[in-house]
Formats: C-alpha cells, sequence, structure tokens
C-alpha cells in the first residue's frame, strides 16, 4: 500500500545534498546555457540538453547529447531513459506559448492548448530563441523538468548520456511534496508509518545514480531511433 499523497503545487524537499556525478565534476562542466537562440541560427548534427526536475531535493538533472533531428516523441523517451522513469503516465511538452504531445480522441487540452503531435513535431520547429523549456510528466504526481539546450564546450562527435546527479523518485509517490515527505518517513526508524513506507518503497537512497544503467539506457533508445530512421 502507497503512503499519503498530498497534492501542493510544490514542496520542499529534505536538506541533504550529495552529488553523485559519474564524469563531470560540476553539474553544468564544458557547457554553458545558449543565450538569443544561437543554436536556431544554423542546423546542427547534435543538441547537449540539460534536464532538472524541479522541486525536489536532493537535485535530479542528466545531461544528453542527442540527434538534432530529434522529435519530441523521441525526445520523451530520452527523457524517460536519462531520468530514470517507467512512462507509465501522460506527458507533455511546454515551449511557450506551444503544446506538444500525444493526441487522442477525446484528450483534456489543460488550458485550452491546442496539443502538437509529438511525432511530427521537432525541436527545431519549436525552439527558435527559446533555450529553455519544460517537460511534464504524469498529471497526477506533477513532475515537471526543466530542458535547457546548452553550448557544448567538449564536442566530440558522441551521442547519450554524459552526466547526472541524484536518483529518480519512485512513480506514484505523490510528486515533490510526498516524495519529501516519504524521505523525511524513511530517513526516522520511529515514524509511524515507516515500516509501511520502506515496505512499499524499499530502499531508496536519493544521492543513488547507476550513471551505467542510465547510459545504456538512453544509448538503447537513440539505436532504435537510427533504425528507424534508416528502415
Amino acid at each position: 500500500m502507497s503512503p499519503p499523497k498530498p497534492r501542493p503545487a510544490s514542496g520542499p524537499g529534505p536538506a541533504a545534498r550529495k552529488a553523485t556525478t559519474p564524469r563531470d565534476s560540476a553539474p553544468a562542466h564544458g557547457s554553458t546555457p545558449v543565450r538569443g537562440g544561437a543554436h536556431a541560427k544554423a542546423p546542427v548534427a547534435t543538441l547537449r540538453l540539460r534536464v532538472t526536475l524541479l522541486n525536489v531535493e536532493p537535485p535530479v538533472w542528466r545531461e544528453v547529447r542527442v540527434p538534432g533531428e530529434l522529435t519530441f516523441a523521441h525526445l520523451h523517451a530520452v527523457v524517460q531513459a536519462a531520468m530514470g522513469w517507467e512512462d507509465c503516465h501522460m506527458h507533455e511538452f511546454r515551449i511557450g506559448k506551444d503544446s506538444v504531445g500525444m493526441p487522442s480522441p477525446g484528450a483534456f487540452f489543460q488550458d485550452d492548448r491546442p496539443l502538437l503531435d509529438e511525432r511530427k513535431t521537432r525541436l527545431r520547429d519549436l525552439l527558435g530563441r527559446r533555450p529553455k523549456f519544460r517537460y511534464w510528466y504524469d498529471f497526477g504526481d506533477d513532475w515537471w523538468h526543466e530542458i535547457a539546450v546548452v553550448r557544448d564546450a567538449d564536442h566530440d562527435g558522441g551521442q547519450g548520456l554524459l552526466a547526472g546527479e541524484g536518483a529518480c523518485p519512485p512513480e506514484d509517490c505523490g510528486g515533490p511534496y510526498g516524495y519529501a515527505e516519504m524521505l523525511l518517513t524513511l530517513a526516522d526508524p520511529k515514524d509511524p508509518q515507516y515500516e509501511e513506507t520502506r515496505e512499499w518503497a524499499g530502499d531508496v537512497d536519493p544521492t543513488r545514480f547507476d550513471f551505467d544503467a542510465a547510459a545504456r539506457a538512453v544509448a538503447k533508445v537513440i539505436k532504435r531511433m537510427s533504425a528507424r530512421k534508416q528502415a
């Protein structure tokens, strides 16, 4: 049985903070945010993206390098693999006034926005001068991610996962607020909800990040994308 899931828009997390970056000694080593849409001046072979899960502590982020011709459907798969989500809930991208996702008959559109088909919409079609946009996963738990395009000072032509920090929260734990409450409960064996929460959540270490496993998952997604393009 899962612990209660309060639903405020966001909430503070535990104060603990510990970097577990396998490759980069700093969160954005060798890269700085793109300003003014510099990436949009000419087609690029690859894009370096920094994905940050918002409203959680300890911090959770990933950096990936992906093909420049990426569709938002492909980006969704990359983000899921890099973060460690299980892709069992609905999702949507927000780019300025545009929303991008998977259309379905009778779907409810947030804020009355028309939904662009993520399978037909490429990043280059919408980013323009917007170096940052958002990815919304699980419309109940409300996991919001900021995705920033960064300049790639260390570009070596490769694609895949570059760096990361922090564990992906468990699915269905109640969003940022529920996750923070869960961590507080697990940190206190005397808490009345400790045993039940531990049984449901298992051994949770919010600072743990298995870079190799995430890198393999991202590489698998990119390989599948390339195979489809060549077919």
